[in-house]
């Protein structure tokens, strides 16, 4: 007989059908005579009850299916006398595949911090709580695939190892074949990275983006989606030090270009999810709401399908940071002094200020344009008011910043004089300028963390619960 998924089985199975299913033992209950087996293979939140009359089983396999167990069972789909799901299975044979010692088995059918699961990341998939989140983080990538397949975009894949820092941060891992302890020296008692693997300093990318634009000034749409590296020793809630970027970067767009597309691919993922995903996002609401019973109402988060309609429902208003700048300095927020980061013109806008534009003033996802240049990277479009350049950030509830993006500076004399002011090697870049010397057109683009894309539809409050396996300062387990 052929497995078949409990999805499908809770979904479509016809009472009176044999079936064979396998899956992990979530729970175990019952008396004398019947056990009631909660499985679940992963192909949905909700578990398969299966029903062993004990009188048709060996005691000894009874006593063994305990949580955390993997089985096989076959047998007779029955309609449900009990509530929560139309059908049930009557087992007619249990093969325990793989034992699990109660007593060794960290994840028990009870309520365990998070703080728990991530020490135990290589188990934690098993709970309802990061079923669901990691189906959602698949179905969002496969979601962002579609979407840009169906709009004839070409999937560029960048490199990992890069000589350059497309941000000019500096924060970046090394890669090295060299000797850690005795590296070859020059003369100058430097090390001698001509003799590593690629003869030159590299490291891991911080950034498609540059790349990127290369293969967009000849295919015309293109986007990125792969892993990305920052050394920054941060251990808050909101950092990782590997994550997963998706950047589009597109010939012949202007920055109204750039926000149309931004606004109309986040709206186009969040009504996939809704469309999708709504067993795990109704439990993951729940979740939200259970977690948050105790503060007071004006600290607790919107509801978490609420939130995702509110921003697929609701236009986004387009202002300019100077705009921004002086609403945030009229409202009774900064008047009362409430904001804890400063506000004047030339700062970068923090959470607090970005939310309070979002969920207390426009009471819509807002998109900021035409930022001080000076805290801006050096790729972006010069405006001819010498001041700003021509970036966009897009804002959302909660979380603040979503999107970062821009039209790109095409003229070459432009960019090279800002490249010197910012100490960026013009020399080593010239294959990037050279798209600027031949050829080139008006041209933008943005990029989406997905990892904080992802606690945004998820409604997860730390950002290393919703990537597999975080890497953080001092922390590559598994």
């Amino acid at each position: 007989m052929e497995r078949q998924k409990i999805k499908n089985i809770l979904l479509n199975g016809e009472t009176g059908k044999q079936v064979l299913v396998k899956g992990w033992v979530r729970t175990k209950r019952g008396s004398k005579n019947v056990n009631f087996i909660a499985l679940n293979d992963g192909s949905t939140i909700h578990n398969l009850q299966v029903v062993a009359d004990v009188n048709n089983f060996d005691e000894t396999i009874l006593k063994e299916i305990n949580t955390g167990a993997s089985l096989s069972v076959a047998g007779k789909l029955e309609e449900s006398a009990g509530s929560g799901q139309r059908v049930e299975l009557i087992a007619e044979t249990i093969e325990l595949l793989g034992k699990a010692d109660p007593e060794k088995f960290p994840i028990q059918p009870k309520k365990h911090s998070l703080e728990f699961l991530r020490e135990n990341a290589h188990l934690r998939f098993r709970t309802n709580t990061f079923g669901a989140v990691f189906r959602i983080r698949h179905a969002m990538a496969f979601a962002i695939h579609n979407y840009f397949n169906e709009k004839g975009f070409y999937y560029l894949h960048t490199p990992i190892v890069t000589a350059s820092d497309a941000e000019g941060a500096g924060q970046m891992f090394r890669v090295s074949t060299l000797d850690a302890k005795n590296p070859p020296l020059t003369k100058e008692g430097e090390i001698d990275y001509s003799q590593d693997f690629f003869g030159r300093p590299t490291n891991l990318t911080v950034s498609g983006q540059l790349e990127g634009e290369l293969g967009a000034l000849a295919l015309g749409e293109i986007y990125t989606f792969g892993p990305t590296f920052r050394a920054e020793n941060s251990n808050t809630t909101r950092h990782l030090a590997e994550f997963w970027m998706i950047e589009p970067e597109m010939a012949f767009y202007d920055l109204k270009d750039n926000m149309d597309l931004a606004e109309d691919f986040l709206k186009s993922l969040i009504k996939y999810a809704l469309d999708n995903c709504s067993d795990d996002l109704q439990f993951l609401a729940g979740r939200l709401k259970e977690e948050e019973k105790n503060k007071p109402q004006e600290q607790r988060s919107m509801d978490l399908i609420e939130k995702l309609e509110f921003v697929l429902n609701n236009d986004f208003v387009r202002i300019t940071y100077t705009e921004a700048i002086d609403i945030l300095k009229n409202s009774k927020t900064y008047k009362k002094k409430k904001f804890q980061f400063p506000v004047d013109w030339g700062v970068d806008l923090q959470s607090e200020h970005e939310r309070y534009l979002v969920e207390k003033h426009f009471k819509r996802p807002v998109i900021l344009t035409d930022y001080p240049k000076d805290i801006k990277a050096f790729y972006m479009k010069q405006n001819n008011d010498g001041k700003t350049v021509g970036a966009m950030d897009v804002l959302f509830p909660q979380i603040g910043e979503i999107i970062g993006g821009s039209q790109r500076e095409e003229n070459l004399e432009k960019l090279e004089n800002r490249m010197r002011e910012m100490n960026i090697p013009v020399e080593e870049m010239w294959w990037y300028l050279d798209t600027r010397r031949f050829g080139s057109v008006v041209h933008s683009g943005f990029g989406l963390g997905f990892e904080r894309f992802i606690l945004f539809v998820t409604g997860m409050g730390n950002i290393r619960d919703v990537i597999a396996f975080p890497r953080t300062p001092k922390n590559a387990e598994f």
